[in-house]
C-alpha cells in the first residue's frame, strides 16, 4: 500500500510529465488501434461517404474528449469556472491558459489519427470513390449504362472483391488515383500542424514575457493550491476520525482503566500522538464548524494577500526595535 501511495505522490509532483507521457501514449494507441481496425467499406452509394467520413471523424474526437477525461485539470478548470467570485477575483487570461494546455496535449492522439488514416487512404477511397470522373482514365464507353448504375458501379471500387466493372473502368487506376490524393491530403494535414506549432513556439515569446509567467504562476498556484487543500482536509479526517475514536473507546472501558493502567512511559507517547493530532485538527473539532469551512471554502475564497507580521518605524517588529530585541537576548544570556 505504502508503494502505491508513494507511486501516487510521484505522478501528483509530476503531473506535466506525467500528462506528457499520458498523451505520448495516447499517440501510439491511435496508431496500432487503426492498424488492428478492420476497414470494411460498404460499397454502396448511400453509405460509403457517411463510412469514409465517420472513421477519419469520429475516431479523432473521442481521442480528443479522452484526452480531457484522463487530465486531472478539467474538474480545477470547471471548478474554478463555475466558481462564486467571493474575496477572490477570477482572472480569465488564467482560465485560457489551463484550457489552451488541456486543449494542446488532447489535440495530439487526433492528428495522429487523422494523419494515419489520410496517409492509408481506405477511408479517403471510400468517402469519394463515387466521385471518380471515369473519362480521366481514357476511352471509356459508358453506352446502356444509366447515371445511377454508374455510380452504384463506383462505389464497389474499394471492395476488389465485388467490383463487376473492370471493362468500363479500371480498379487499380481509380483506386491508385484516390490514395495519391489521400495522402496529398495527409502531407498537407501534417505541414499545417506542424507549421501551426511552429508558430505558436515563435510568436509566443515575442509578447510580453511577464503577463505569460503571470498566467502560468498563478495557473500553477491553483493546482497546487487545490492538492494541498485536499491533503489538509485528508489529514484533518483522519485526526477527527482517531480522536472521535479514541474518546468513543474511553468512554466505552473507562471502567477498565482502573484495573489496566497504562505504564508511565506509554501514557506520555499515547499524550504526545494525541497533540500532534489534535494540532491537525487546527481548532475544528465540530462537523457543523467543518461544513461551514468547506461551504466558506468554495463560496468565499480567501483573497491572495497574505497577512505578515506588524512592523513599526524603521523597521521594527510589533513595535520593538531590533536592537532593543538583542540587547535583552544578550542580557539573558549573561545570567
Amino acid at each position: 500500500m505504502d508503494k502505491f501511495r508513494m507511486m501516487f505522490q510521484f505522478l501528483q509532483s509530476n503531473q506535466e510529465s506525467f500528462m506528457n507521457g499520458i498523451c505520448g501514449i495516447m499517440a501510439l494507441a491511435s496508431a496500432q488501434l487503426y492498424a488492428a481496425f478492420e476497414f470494411n467499406c460498404p460499397c454502396l452509394p448511400e453509405y460509403n461517404y457517411a463510412y469514409g467520413i465517420g472513421i477519419l471523424v469520429i475516431p479523432p474526437l473521442w481521442f480528443f474528449l479522452l484526452g480531457f477525461v484522463l487530465n486531472n485539470n478539467v474538474s480545477m478548470l470547471a471548478e474554478e469556472w463555475r466558481r462564486p467570485m467571493g474575496k477572490r477575483r477570477k482572472d480569465p487570461t488564467v482560465l485560457r491558459y489551463m484550457f489552451c494546455s488541456i486543449s494542446q496535449r488532447s489535440l495530439i492522439a487526433p492528428a495522429v489519427w487523422i494523419s494515419v488514416t489520410l496517409m492509408d487512404g481506405k477511408s479517403f477511397l471510400c468517402a469519394y470513390s463515387t466521385e471518380v470522373d471515369v473519362h480521366q482514365f481514357g476511352n471509356v464507353s459508358l453506352q446502356g449504362l444509366s447515371e445511377e448504375d454508374l455510380i452504384r458501379l463506383l462505389a464497389k471500387i474499394p471492395c476488389k472483391h465485388i467490383f463487376d466493372g473492370q471493362s468500363i473502368i479500371s480498379r487499380e487506376a481509380a483506386t491508385r488515383y484516390l490514395r495519391c490524393v489521400s495522402q496529398a491530403f495527409g502531407w498537407v494535414f501534417l505541414i499545417l500542424i506542424t507549421f501551426t506549432a511552429f508558430m505558436i513556439r515563435a510568436v509566443r515569446p515575442c509578447f510580453t514575457q511577464a503577463a505569460f509567467l503571470k498566467t502560468k504562476y498563478w495557473s500553477h498556484y491553483i493546482d497546487i493550491e487545490r492538492k494541498m487543500f485536499d491533503e489538509t482536509c485528508t489529514e484533518h479526517a483522519k485526526s477527527f476520525a482517531k480522536i472521535c475514536i479514541q474518546q468513543y473507546f474511553e468512554s466505552v472501558s473507562g471502567e477498565m482503566r482502573s484495573f489496566h493502567s497504562p505504564r508511565h512511559g506509554d501514557s506520555d507517547d499515547e499524550e504526545g500522538k494525541h497533540k500532534s493530532d489534535d494540532d491537525k485538527l487546527l481548532g475544528i473539532r465540530a462537523q457543523d464548524d467543518m461544513n461551514k469551512v468547506l461551504w466558506n471554502w468554495h463560496t468565499c475564497k480567501p483573497p491572495l494577500d497574505l497577512k505578515s507580521e506588524k512592523t513599526g518605524l524603521n523597521g521594527d517588529v510589533n513595535g520593538f526595535s531590533n536592537h532593543v530585541k538583542k540587547e535583552w537576548a544578550v542580557y539573558y544570556s549573561k545570567v
